[in-house]
């Protein structure tokens, strides 16, 4: 089967992290049986927190992006459109992108004629989608963005996304919870299709004794990595050793330089900035614990990828993302939200039993082999796909 995949987020020069997760998809649907070419929506416009800063390097690698690549023997091609500012239009993306996507759509059917387009996310890729090219079969899925941000911006982002919801053949959500959400705002279809992460042949050799934090995720509020610095503070006195790294980058940067100063802990925080995938799960490969008390986490492909490494993980309950791994095996434990004191409590722990931790992570790994690799989705994908195309007829144009 030839399957057309559009995406907003997705690895650019400026950025090979961006969507990285869209990419592994996407290569492991190819691995599983499937052609795909990639269709990426790039608005050639510097972010307005780019601009603010005076950060003529960001401005110049939005303009700068090539409009054809070749990322792991997969072709992509990068769509370029206008829009308006995201604060108040991200909504409407879909509409400013349809124009630009329906001319690349045409011309790489005259030489892939892909029979199905799988769109990551409701808004802009499905919505542009559903504009450009309503008369073939679309799959979306949705990471949990669409369903716990966009939906909330404003009537008119709810209505668009309902309306791609509603259009798509099939949804496929990244949990269980984005499911239930996904079907709320008119999916006629769903199913769950957990996206993975790799699994090394054994833990790597630890490389520093000291007992190290580590949390992978960009640097913004809801990841709630000020609560990690909090639970680092209430735990010095008792592990006057302990570390905490931080891979990522993004607006809390020097906010959580400062909280970590005005705490006494600067010196055992580590702000790594952003690295590349690899170098990313390594640094965690390297820790004791992994640790991500965020919010509205829809499914949270750092925890398994640290987990894959035995590195046993900390979420919070009540999010989709950690209630679903922590459904599907050890590995993951979770305490409240917003509660540094709980989050210090569990570290404590953890880090008092060695014998426990090292049992923890040895099934953390278990539970990765047995629901989170990306040869597991690969099939998933394609079993979905598969279905969609046994059953498809477009539906009425709204």
């Amino acid at each position: 089967m030839r399957v057309a995949i559009v995406a907003e987020y997705y690895p650019r020069a400026s950025d090979p992290v961006l969507g990285v997760w869209a990419h592994r998809q996407a290569l492991a649907a190819r691995d599983a049986g499937a052609e795909v070419r990639v269709l990426v929506l790039h608005r050639p416009v510097p972010p307005l927190a780019a601009v603010k800063r005076g950060d003529l390097a960001a401005a110049r690698a939005a303009l700068r992006q090539p409009r054809r690549a070749r990322l792991d023997g997969v072709e992509i091609d990068y769509v370029p459109y206008l829009a308006p500012p995201r604060p108040w239009s991200y909504g409407a993306w879909g509409a400013w992108a349809a124009p630009s996507l329906g001319r690349a759509l045409r011309r790489l059917r005259a030489t892939f004629p892909f029979e199905l387009i799988h769109a990551h996310y409701a808004t802009p890729a499905g919505d542009a989608v559903r504009r450009a090219a309503p008369d073939v079969p679309l799959v979306v899925s949705s990471h949990g963005g669409d369903v716990l941000a966009t939906a909330q911006r404003s009537a008119y982002a709810r209505r668009t996304v309902e309306r791609t919801f509603a259009h798509a053949a099939l949804v496929l959500a990244n949990s269980a919870g984005t499911e239930r959400r996904c079907r709320q705002l008119g999916a006629r279809e769903t199913t769950v299709v957990h996206l993975g992460t790799d699994v090394p042949p054994a833990p790597p050799e630890r490389t520093d004794p000291r007992p190290t934090l580590v949390t992978v995720g960009h640097l913004v509020a809801r990841k709630r990595h000020a609560d990690a610095v909090e639970a680092l503070a209430l735990l010095a006195a008792g592990h006057p050793d302990l570390r905490y790294a931080i891979v990522g980058d993004g607006p809390e940067r020097d906010s959580i330089e400062q909280l970590a100063r005005e705490r006494g802990v600067r010196d055992r925080v580590d702000l790594a900035g952003q690295l590349p995938p690899e170098e990313a799960r390594a640094q965690a490969a390297q820790a004791d614990l992994f640790v991500l008390p965020s919010t509205d986490e829809a499914f949270g492909v750092a925890y398994v990828e640290a987990m894959a490494a035995g590195v046993p993980a900390i979420g919070c309950q009540g999010e989709d993302g950690p209630d679903e791994i922590a459904a599907q095996g050890p590995g993951l434990v979770q305490v409240p939200p917003r509660d540094p004191a709980a989050l210090a409590a569990e570290i404590d722990r953890l880090l008092t039993d060695d014998r426990a931790r090292q049992a923890l992570g040895a099934q953390a790994r278990a539970t990765v082999e047995q629901a989170f690799t990306w040869e597991r989705c690969g099939k998933q994908t394609v079993a979905a796909y598969a279905h969609v195309l046994t059953r498809f007829r477009p539906p009425e144009r709204g």
